[in-house]
């Protein structure tokens, strides 16, 4: 393993998120695949790692005074062995390839985990929808749709929103996409509900990552009732983990955006997570803003300190749910010393190996991202069934479909991540689920 982890680094230099995705998916799945020879004859890892396709491509835009402004726009289309490419689309500053292609090869996984047909991709751009007009946003997504929807189609790729694109990004893409094509079909999902999208939808990945905290507890003969809960993030995803956790009794004492965290230790109420919902979907302020309306504690960004004090305050759960590798060894170490036992990753690889390490060290419930983050892309699935078939499914509908997929994920993991003393080491587990139902399904399919 370590001869192929080798030649992946020669070839992918300057990717360090993708080759940190690929080594923790690669040292994690290694004795299975050294007890199943059938994938080493016939190089499955190899052809894993090295997505189908990749597209870069220029997207010239106008701000509202007229300027050109020009960014780039990716499209990984990574393995299509089990369904459509389905991934994604994420605008942020910080997107370059190394980060797309770690989000398309974590999606194969967490794609495979869902039970449903859907193959791994991802896409996005540098571009940065903070601080833009409605109209400026609305240029970007026509000429980023321009280039990319040669590629999309209902079965062949079909993207989603990520960090930076939401409802409004999705409505302008689709917009723009059906102006090219004439077609009305699902090749978005996330949409509007007026025009083919789900129920559920918008909450899927922070409920996602709740519910499988639960079923991670329940083998513990607990649950969320009474917990304390440190939550990261403010956007959707955190917004509705928080959500999740209020309906499920817990107590969510913190939220956080790029600018620093609160800390309220009454716990996040209703009425103060719509205050949240108001502040960050309709106003796009900053968190200190709840900080200075409730009273409550705030704490700064701080690049000089090698930690997060967030993460170092007492609690029983924790909900990385903003990006990756916002957890580091030292922040772990934090979190397991202050009590947390209960570890539920809403973002996509918010831990660095290290502190990974720490966490299956201490034997905690670990649920890493491809597993537990895994509701958002399953509800994305569940919306191409109800675009497909024409119809709508109610709200409740949904969410039991959404929360049996999550049991479903859980008991995979826990199949393939048993260990002998009883841990279950669910980064072992989502990997190897993950990993044997693609590498099967490429087996079937012959050398292509």
């Amino acid at each position: 393993m370590e001869e192929i982890l080798n030649k992946i680094r020669a070839r992918n230099p300057n990717q360090p998120e993708f080759l940190q995705a690929v080594e923790e998916v690669l040292t994690s799945i290694a004795d299975f695949v050294e007890k199943n020879p059938q994938y080493k004859r016939a190089n499955i890892i190899e052809r894993i790692v090295e997505p189908d396709r990749v597209f870069i491509f220029r997207v010239p835009w106008t701000t509202d005074d007229g300027d050109v402004m020009v960014n780039r726009g990716f499209r990984v289309e990574f393995n299509n062995a089990i369904g459509p490419y389905k991934g994604g689309l994420r605008f942020h500053p910080t997107v370059n390839l190394s980060v797309i292609k770690f989000l398309g090869f974590e999606q194969i996984f967490k794609n495979a985990l869902t039970t449903l047909p859907l193959g791994g991709g991802k896409g996005g751009s540098d571009f940065d929808p903070k601080g833009r007009s409605d109209d400026e946003v609305m240029r970007f997504c026509q000429n980023f749709m321009n280039e990319l929807y040669k590629y999309l189609g209902p079965d062949i790729d079909v993207p989603a929103g990520d960090i930076g694109v939401g409802a409004r990004e999705i409505g302008f893409l689709f917009g723009q996409y059906k102006k090219l094509t004439g077609r009305f079909n699902g090749v978005l999902t996330g949409k509007g509900l007026n025009w083919g999208g789900s129920l559920i939808r918008p909450e899927a990945t922070g409920y996602g990552s709740v519910y499988f905290a639960e079923e991670m507890l329940m083998t513990r003969g607990e649950t969320l009732e009474g917990k304390v809960c440190l939550v990261s993030g403010s956007g959707n995803v955190a917004q509705y983990t928080v959500e999740k956790i209020i309906q499920l009794g817990g107590k969510v004492v913190t939220l956080s955006d790029s600018s620093g965290f609160i800390y309220d230790p009454a716990g996040i109420d209703d009425e103060k997570l719509e205050y949240v919902k108001e502040l960050k979907n309709v106003r796009r302020g900053r968190i200190k803003e709840y900080a200075d309306e409730y009273k409550v504690e705030y704490t700064p960004a701080n690049s000089d300190l090698d930690y997060n004090p967030m993460w170092a305050i007492k609690a029983d759960c924790a909900f990385p749910s903003a990006t990756q590798n916002e957890i580091n060894k030292k922040d772990a170490e934090n979190l397991v010393k202050n009590g947390v036992y209960v570890i539920s990753e809403g973002a996509n690889m918010p831990t660095t190996p290290e502190g990974v390490d720490i966490f299956l060290k201490a034997k905690v419930l670990y649920g890493p991202g491809k597993a537990a983050n895994a509701g958002g892309v399953s509800v994305s699935g569940l919306e191409m069934s109800q675009n497909s078939q024409h119809l709508s499914w109610t709200r409740e509908e949904v969410d039991n479909k959404l929360r049996g997929i999550m049991v479903a994920i859980h008991e995979q993991c826990r199949k393939y991540g048993m260990e002998e003393d009883g841990f279950c080491n669910y980064v072992n587990g989502a990997n190897i689920a993950g990993f044997k139902k693609v590498a099967d399904s490429m087996l079937d399919q012959g050398v292509v």
